[in-house]
């Protein structure tokens, strides 16, 4: 009975975290929404940004609420993790299609995207380390900047 329950369990955790860490199908299903999807980018930096004045903000305070810092920690630690799924699995490794060099025009504008979005990765780490708001900045910043590009067509 014990290895019944313990598969099932077992089990229904996989299914449970597979979902989660492959939230968008990666199969040609043909359902985007680039739009929505730079939107919740923005969604998640200012909540990242929200998380980092809270964590300063109560890091400031003659008695220090543990159990709050943590728990805004952890919040903004989940939200960049999100982040960096939209522009990893959806952006990088669906949305954004090889280019072959003959085609110097499209090459550099695909160089070009996949240089923002490293950066995006790179300043959402950076975001994760720290509570400067200059990466939320610069993130801001390249989040318009991969818009603009990505849309441009």
């Amino acid at each position: 009975m014990k290895k019944i329950i313990f598969g099932t369990a077992f089990v229904l955790l996989t299914v449970f975290f597979v979902s989660k860490i492959f939230s968008h199908c990666q199969i040609p299903c043909g359902i985007y929404d680039d739009k929505m999807r730079i939107s919740m980018v923005k969604e998640h930096i200012t909540t990242i940004e929200k998380s980092m004045n809270e964590i300063t903000a109560l890091s400031k305070q003659d008695e220090k609420n543990y159990n709050q810092i943590i728990r805004w920690v952890m919040n903004k630690e989940a939200h960049a993790d999100e982040l960096s799924e939209i522009v990893t699995f959806y952006f990088m490794a669906q949305r954004l299609k090889p280019v072959e060099q003959k085609d110097a025009n499209e090459y550099k504008e695909y160089l070009k995207k996949l240089a923002l979005l490293h950066e995006m990765l790179v300043f959402t780490m950076k975001a994760k380390q720290t509570t400067d708001p200059a990466n939320i900045e610069k993130l801001r910043s390249l989040t318009e900047d991969f818009s603009k590009v990505y849309f441009s067509h």
